[in-house]
């Protein structure tokens, strides 16, 4: 099994146990590919959710540039939602579990299709 195929189940494995989501197994990893080599790297494979200039980052570099959404509160509202159904308490928040969720909760699925 190759690293990313491994990191592929470990995501999977926090959206069943920490999210309580059933992940499609397709778009994970369509979205892990599209984080590209941030997913070896331990600080940018994670998002620091206590950090505003961090969910900034999320917003303007994922939601807006990758999803193509126009920025307005309801991004930021999306985000704290991830957050919150990640656990706030969960230190290790996985950068494509993040975007993943992010993914779902706006229904951009199609950005990966």
């Amino acid at each position: 099994m190759s690293k990313r195929d491994e990191l592929i189940q470990k995501y999977a494995e926090d959206l069943r146990g920490k999210c309580g989501v059933e992940p499609d197994m397709d778009l994970l990893t369509k979205v892990v590919i599209g984080c590209g080599p941030s997913i070896y790297n331990d600080d940018a494979a994670t998002v620091a959710s206590s950090q505003e200039s961090e969910l900034e980052t999320v917003k303007a570099n994922f939601l807006i540039k990758k999803l193509g959404l126009a920025d307005g509160p309801e991004l930021m509202d999306g985000i704290n939602k991830v957050v919150e159904t990640y656990g706030k308490s969960e230190r290790n928040k996985y950068r494509a579990v993040v975007y993943y969720l992010l993914t779902k909760h706006f229904g951009k699925e199609a950005v990966y299709g």
